[in-house]
């Protein structure tokens, strides 16, 4: 008897460490879950009316999720399912959770700043302006110091000290910057510019951009692979996704996935990429080695982005 509950427990735990990606869908006001061992969706949680920007602590207890309908802040606690709502401000977006699990950062477009939480308590600990026009991604450097914002109307990325809660810097880049992805080491920070059509290199220890990577048109997502040999960029218009050689800042790889990509992430072990389809309302997942799309996962309406833990 001691022997099956043990197996059972083993096999309880082995399911739950494994990776699952969330997917806020914005006009379904649901997250969808899919377990990235089957690629199938196994649960849908309330989001809201129109969750947009999505992050999770490192253990995936907690799941954080813009919701742009009343500007605020879900937290929802992935076992219960239950949610806690934060004041944000009008038209919240990208979601981002510090390396450490301490911090939650909030891109608040109309509000041309940045909102900081303390993840445990969901105490508001900070709102911090950025020069940008209506930002939509904020997204912590590895070491969780910085913080690194993309704005639709702008041309540069602006940086935050997080200690000192205000912009310490920026840096030129192409017109309409999205999403942003730091190398594991963070010696390289990637960014997407969707009305330039690239990706650009920048050093994060000069501020400076190092090299621009022609990619497809609307260039939109980034993923970083876990062993910073290659990045991956969401084409919006083109509906599909590129794979960079980092040493080389080439595209060597174009797969097709559904209409309108956008936001993505990769499975920690660096296999698989999943990319929200938002026009085609699925998720698409891709093979890194090979560059092959393996499948196509129906999910809700208007898929924004990915998290996965």
């Amino acid at each position: 008897m001691k022997a099956i509950v043990f197996a059972v427990l083993c096999l309880a735990g082995s399911a739950y460490a494994a990776p699952f990606a969330y997917v806020p869908n914005e006009k379904s006001g649901t997250i969808s879950v899919i377990d990235t061992a089957t690629d199938t969706v196994v649960r849908q949680l309330n989001a809201g009316k129109r969750p947009r920007g999505i992050g999770s602590d490192p253990e995936g207890r907690q799941i954080f999720v813009s919701d742009a309908s009343n500007g605020s802040l879900l937290a929802i606690d992935n076992a219960a399912g239950s949610s806690v709502t934060l004041a944000l401000g009008r038209s919240p977006e990208g979601v981002s959770v510090s390396p450490d699990g301490r911090l939650v950062a909030v891109a608040v477009e109309e509000g041309n700043s940045v909102a900081l939480f303390d993840a445990a308590t969901h105490a508001r600990l900070a709102d911090i302006p950025v020069q940008g026009r209506n930002p939509e991604h904020a997204v912590f450097s590895p070491d969780s110091r910085y913080l690194y914002v993309s704005a639709e109307e702008a041309e540069q990325v602006d940086v935050i000290d997080v200690a000192l809660r205000r912009q310490s810097g920026s840096v030129a880049v192409g017109l309409r910057p999205r999403g942003i992805g730091f190398a594991p080491d963070a010696s390289r920070v990637y960014v997407a510019c969707e009305m330039a059509n690239a990706v650009y290199v920048i050093d994060p220890a000069t501020l400076r951009t190092l090299a621009t990577v022609p990619a497809g048109r609307n260039a939109n997502g980034i993923a970083v692979h876990p062993d910073g040999r290659s990045v991956f960029v969401s084409n919006g218009m083109d509906g599909n996704v590129m794979r960079i050689d980092t040493t080389r800042n080439e595209v060597t790889a174009t797969i097709a996935v559904g209409k309108r990509p956008w936001n993505m992430a990769i499975t920690p072990d660096g296999s698989k990429l999943y990319v929200a389809n938002g026009r085609s309302n699925s998720v698409s997942v891709i093979d890194t080695a090979s560059a092959r799309k393996l499948a196509d996962i129906p999910v809700g309406e208007l898929p924004w982005g990915v998290v996965i833990r």
